[in-house]
């Protein structure tokens, strides 16, 4: 079996870091111990036609295997549980539910982490940015109060597996780390914080972080 490859950035800006979505496919490789390899290319390099044959957006991360090649995180997170058999259930309902809470996370939840990302950050000396703020936040709050709502008392998503739902739901929620946001959707907040506590994800990120501390070295 070929270990797997994914491609990612050597460097981004400091306020990306701990963000890049090649964050997801490193967390599940360690929650299902799968050695793996990582290709780091440069912003420039992911513009070409090279790369873009690969990914047509010119984004990161990409994913191949003796099988496949592939992009979209979620899609990797995918097709690294199902080849390791790990973190999805195998029969069909527990499958399905796991995946939809995968969607969930990718269609519902993150564009409003989003939409808060680029008016803080990417728009914030928009004229319109102060005024569009509270509506912006107002519609993450609601999606989060929802999401509370689903998970109530239980430690995961659907019970006491964790799946590839709560490894994408956390990596969604990764994102409002340093809003406050969270602070006032307590249950949400300790979802996150025990899914970030698992020592895969601790590992992923620690290596996710190395890679520019390396870059700033060299």
């Amino acid at each position: 079996m070929q270990q797997p490859v994914i491609t990612t950035f050597g460097w981004v800006p400091e306020f990306a870091r701990g963000f890049v979505r090649d964050l997801r496919p490193r967390w599940a490789f360690e929650e299902v111990g799968q050695p793996y390899t990582v290709d780091y290319i440069d912003i420039e390099f992911s513009k070409t036609q090279a790369h873009r044959a690969f990914q047509p957006f010119g984004q990161v991360p990409t994913y191949r295997d003796d099988e496949v090649e592939i992009f979209e995180s979620g899609a990797m997170v995918l097709r690294i549980a199902e080849r390791a058999g790990k973190l999805i259930p195998a029969e069909t309902p527990g499958r399905m539910k796991a995946t939809q809470w995968l969607i969930a996370a990718l269609n519902t939840v993150e564009p409003r982490v989003m939409a808060l990302a680029i008016n803080d950050l990417f728009e914030a000396d928009q004229s319109w940015s102060k005024d569009r703020r509270p509506v912006v936040v107002a519609t993450l709050d609601s999606g989060l109060a929802d999401l509370a709502e689903a998970l109530g008392d239980k430690i995961w998503l659907d019970g006491d597996m964790f799946t590839v739902g709560d490894l994408m739901m956390v990596s969604v929620l990764g994102g409002l780390r340093g809003t406050g946001v969270l602070d006032r959707h307590p249950r949400i907040a300790a979802y996150v914080e025990r899914g970030e506590a698992r020592p895969a994800h601790r590992k992923a990120m620690a290596d996710h972080l190395a890679a520019f501390a390396d870059a700033a070295a060299a």
